[in-house]
Order: structure tokens, then sequence, then C-alpha cells
């Protein structure tokens, strides 16, 4: 049986390491990107005034907010999909998350009878 030296096993176990963090990246990529698909989706379909909230349609204002959450998880998957930069994917759902949650003020806004600037 041959022997190897350590540096030569350190190498190889570096390699397989990052090997095994290319494989865990992709499947981490890929489940990322399907969870922002259906997002991109559901944001389309409100924007599109497809969806209704308790029974009532969206008016011009509340769709355009969702069809700014459609375009921003658009441009967020597309970031993804070139790369995997872990801190830039979390300032960009930070920042998904803060539209979300101002869209979903507006459409709840009117269903409550309250209004908005």
């Amino acid at each position: 049986m041959p022997k190897f030296s350590r540096p030569f096993s350190i190498t190889r176990k570096i390699a397989q390491l990052k090997e095994t963090l290319k494989i865990d990246t992709q499947k981490i990529r890929e489940k990322i990107l399907e969870n922002l698909q259906a997002i991109f989706e559901n944001a389309v379909s409100m924007a599109k005034g497809e969806t209704t909230v308790n029974k009532e349609t969206l008016n011009i204002k509340q769709r355009q907010a969702w069809a700014r959450v459609a375009a921003y998880t658009a441009q967020v998957i597309q970031s993804i999909a070139k790369g995997f930069d872990e801190h830039q994917i979390d300032q960009d759902l930070a920042k998904l998350e803060e539209l979300i949650n101002e869209a979903a003020a507006k459409t709840k806004t009117k269903t409550t009878g309250t209004t908005t600037n």
C-alpha cells in the first residue's frame, strides 16, 4: 500500500470539504430559489388582481405594491441564480420582507376601512 504524505492527505480533505460545500450550497440555493419562485408567483397574482383578500379585489395602489414585490423578487432570483453570496442574500431577503410587509399593510388597510398615504 502506498504511503501518502500528510500534506497530500490534508489537501485531499480540503478538496473533499470544498466538494461537500459545493453540493450543500447547491441544495440550499435550489431550496431558496423554489421558495422565491412561489413568492414571485403569489405576488404576480396579487399584482394582476387575480387574487382577492377577504373577497375584495385589490385597488390599483395595492396592486402596484405587489408588482414591486414581484419585480424585486425576480431580481433576487436572478442574483441568487448567478452566484451565492450569503451576506447579499440576507440583505436581499430583508429588503424583500420589508416590501412584502408594506404591500400587505396596504392590502390590510383596504379591508379594515382605514386609509394610508
